[in-house]
């Protein structure tokens, strides 16, 4: 029977917390360097030019946003769909959805070239540009999550917490349609002009936000020594399986359907034979190693069990889902606008051929900031809320637990009685008893 979840701060005696916090906060700081290095200098120091102008800190971005929204998935199972399961993992979740939309947006404030002009955007909408929604969508999601984590925290506002956690599970499907519609609209690219963007978005948030969850939660109760049952272990895989080939199904619809329009055989033959290093990204990374293999160590019944291997394939799908945003952010940049269809296309300006990429370092340490933005807040988070469940050893967390049963001692032989020549009083041979007269 499972007992009453207590939550906590991480011990002080947890080894290494500033010496981990002094890491991420040093990753902070070269990442604000390389920043200001692009913001001085010019964006010529990147890989990006006027025809790649979403470059690698991009990904970075888009990925810690969508990750953010599936981060909520516990608290979502838990307080909508009522699955008490995943009640010690609510207020951790929330926590990290916050932190991984805050690192994300971080990073794409940083990559903007004019950060200090963001306000204007803030006060002058275009509410016919999806960039426009997003902003509110953004932050809007981070005052429901935050109001979420007051009715979780506080007793006397628990009986709203369903409530509140509706909205924010209907927040969340907003956001990431938001994200996956401004790749949708863009009509102008053939690898983005698809519906199919926004529930591939969806699902990409569900199956990467998990991932995260699984390998920041394990990662830290292996750090602080709290135990870790094969019940949540498996509970946890399973659904990131689910989720897993959700994504899949969705990968599949949209290039299924773009290969059945003509007008899109080119860029499907880009991205899935001669793109060179995006068809690598795509078959190996995103689908082998993000995809198979994680399935089938997911729904192997002994791997299933252990924390350390569902650790291990959210770690693989977090690979894959990166390789995926950048086959979708780069490569769908790379493949030439069609600007007279039908025609092909050549100048001085190289228009009419694959745009050339590569990432260079500011770009990727500006990127890497916002996770340790992200990892910065929930180590301190951790430390000083309540947020964090004692235990989720099986016995404490499941209500189907039952013990194993206790193995009765097997009795010991007998040992047969033999008569030895010590323990003959009559000092060996077979002595006869004496007879009376």
């Amino acid at each position: 029977m499972a007992k009453a979840i207590v939550f906590k701060e991480i011990s002080d005696k947890t080894p290494g917390y500033f010496a981990v916090l002094g890491l991420l906060a040093a990753v902070v700081a070269v990442g604000l360097a390389a920043a200001y290095a692009m913001e001085t200098a010019g964006h010529h120091i990147t890989g990006m030019t006027n025809r790649i102008v979403w470059g690698t800190p991009h990904v970075f971005a888009v990925f810690l946003i969508i990750a953010a929204s599936g981060a909520l998935n516990a608290a979502s199972i838990s307080s909508v769909f009522g699955r008490s399961i995943y009640k010690p993992l609510t207020r951790f979740s929330g926590v990290m959805s916050i932190a991984l939309l805050l690192g994300g947006l971080s990073v794409l404030v940083l990559d903007l070239g004019r950060p200090d002009r963001l306000i204007v955007a803030m006060l002058n909408y275009n509410f016919k540009s999806i960039f426009a929604w997003n902003i509110f969508l953004y932050t809007s999601f981070m005052v429901v999550v935050a109001a979420y984590l007051w009715m979780m925290m506080e007793r006397r506002m628990a009986r709203f917490t369903k409530s509140v956690g509706m909205v924010a599970f209907l927040w969340r499907l907003a956001l990431t349609t938001g994200t996956g519609s401004i790749f949708g609209f863009l009509v102008a690219r053939q690898a983005y002009d698809a519906a199919v963007m926004a529930p591939l978005f969806i699902a990409m948030s569900l199956s990467l936000g998990m991932a995260v969850f699984i390998l920041v939660l394990f990662a830290i109760f292996w750090w602080s020594g709290q135990p870790i049952g094969s019940t949540i272990a498996r509970r946890l895989g399973r659904l990131l399986g689910i989720l897993i080939a959700v994504v899949l199904y969705f990968v599949a619809v949209q290039h299924l359907t773009n290969l059945y329009a003509a007008e899109h055989h080119g860029v499907e033959r880009f991205i899935l034979v001669d793109g060179g290093s995006y068809t690598v990204a795509f078959w190996l990374f995103q689908v082998i190693l993000g995809s198979v293999v994680p399935l089938f160590i997911l729904f192997h019944p002994q791997a299933a069990k252990c924390w350390c291997m569902v650790m291990a394939a959210a770690a693989l799908v977090g690979v894959g889902g990166f390789a995926q945003i950048y086959v979708i952010i780069i490569g769908g940049q790379a493949y030439p606008l069609l600007m007279f269809p039908g025609m092909e296309v050549t100048s001085s300006f190289l228009d009419g051929g694959i745009a050339a990429y590569t990432p260079s370092l500011p770009e990727v340490l500006l990127g890497l900031s916002g996770g340790a933005i992200a990892l910065a807040m929930i180590t301190v988070a951790v430390k000083t809320l309540p947020i964090l469940p004692m235990t989720l050893a099986d016995a404490d967390i499941d209500s189907h637990y039952q013990p194993p049963p206790e193995l009765e001692p097997e009795p010991e032989p007998e040992a047969e009685a033999e008569d030895t020549p010590e323990d003959d009083p009559g000092g060996g041979g077979d002595a006869e008893e004496d007879k009376p007269a």
